[in-house]
């Protein structure tokens, strides 16, 4: 593959959460072990987010610093940028705003991670853009209750990718008009992931979840309303720890007494998720350190059978750690059987725990084997960019 200048732009300065770093940083240590030159540049015009002062300010000292950490851990150093457009006059930590701007027109491509970069008089002049979506079902139900007008921040993307690999298949339930949506999944570094270590005794099904997010991406289409919290499934499944026979963990918090009581009746331990949340290796540690995955998804991948799948959960299986998680279609892909178990029912999931459990070497083998086969950066992304053309 011929060597390309390429731009991840996303949010892991801004919103520097362990999860999303990671997330970010597999696009870029992926793209640079295709050996293009890569670029991460973050040119926005919201607050940033500094987790140690649990503020939102105008102070973007923070995510320099993050960036300026990121760089140097993970090869991009001085090859990145954070742009305060909300700012009066603009301003810019690592890169110049000028040699932003210029990267813009010499770029082969821009990758808009999770669509999180808005659209700027500077970034539009670029015909590369790559959009790369990792909440299937808002965009495209947005178009279809538009009458299928297609909004404008979609129109000046070069291609269009979603994690939702059945969007635009006879499974997925929305109609996509004529946007043509491109199949992509999580790219995931496994070396960084995989470890030898063997599980404690005492490890448990785990996972880390932001609790309540309803309300910021909730769609009502066709008359009925799609949610994007996953509080609402984890509360259909609440009794899976008791009924499977051992304890579950979540690293979250749960400030509603009424639904903790319920969770904690029902055998489910919790951790502190903010420590895990600002140390990306300690979120590692924890994905290592634990049994496996039980998790669910949100009710708009679940409900319009997207086949999507969680960043997150591929970590686990990166780890060689076995996951049970909620099915979103996503078997017609991958998994389903040995590593990787999808549930619909209470009994899936008490069959799922009993199959681990009975071979748990075979599924933590399984587990990694899918990782390296179906999320691979490399593949991935090289899959990718061949789609876009690029």
């Amino acid at each position: 593959m011929q060597k390309k200048k390429i731009i991840v732009m996303g949010f892991m300065a801004g919103c520097p959460i362990a999860g999303v770093v990671w997330q970010h940083i597999h696009y870029i240590v992926g793209l640079q072990r295709l050996g293009h030159d890569v670029y991460y540049i973050e040119d926005s015009a919201r607050l940033p987010y500094d987790p140690v002062a649990y503020e939102v300010n105008e102070s973007y000292k923070y995510a320099a610093k993050v960036l300026d950490q990121l760089g140097r851990e993970f090869g991009f150093e001085g090859r990145w940028a954070y742009c305060a457009r909300y700012l009066k006059t603009p301003e810019c930590a690592g890169m110049s705003l000028s040699a932003v701007r210029e990267l813009y027109k010499e770029a082969d491509a821009i990758l808009n991670v999770c669509g999180a970069q808005e659209m700027n008089e500077d970034l539009a002049k670029s015909e590369r853009l790559i959009y790369v979506e990792s909440d299937p079902g808002v965009e495209q139900m947005k178009v279809d209750n538009a009458g299928g007008k297609i909004p404008d921040y979609l129109k000046q993307h070069h291609a269009l990718f979603t994690f939702g690999e059945l969007v635009g298949t006879p499974d997925f339930a929305v109609p996509t008009h004529s946007v043509r949506w491109l199949p992509t999944r999580q790219p995931v570094v496994t070396d960084f992931w995989k470890t030898d270590s063997p599980t404690r005794p005492d490890a448990r099904f785990t996972s880390i979840a932001n609790w309540n997010t309803s309300g910021r991406k909730d769609v009502v289409w066709r008359g009925s309303t799609y949610l994007w919290s996953k509080s609402l499934e984890f509360l259909k499944f609440v009794e899976a720890p008791t009924l499977a026979g051992e304890a579950f963990e979540l690293a979250t918090e749960i400030k509603d007494e009424h639904a903790l009581n319920r969770f904690v009746t029902n055998r489910w331990e919790f951790t502190d998720p903010n420590p895990i949340s600002i140390d990306f290796n300690l979120y590692k540690s924890y994905i290592q350190g634990s049994k496996g995955e039980f998790t669910v998804a949100k009710d708009q991948y679940v409900r319009l059978h997207t086949g999507w799948f969680s960043d997150r959960t591929a970590c686990y299986l990166a780890c060689g750690r076995p996951a049970i998680t909620q099915q979103t279609q996503f078997t017609k892909l991958y998994g389903g059987d040995k590593g990787l178990l999808a549930f619909e029912t209470l009994e899936d999931i008490v069959e799922g725990v009993r199959s681990i459990n009975a071979d748990y070497t075979a599924h933590c083998r399984a587990a990694y084997e899918i990782a390296a086969e179906f999320f691979e950066a490399t593949k991935v992304l090289s899959a990718l960019l061949e789609k876009a053309g690029i």
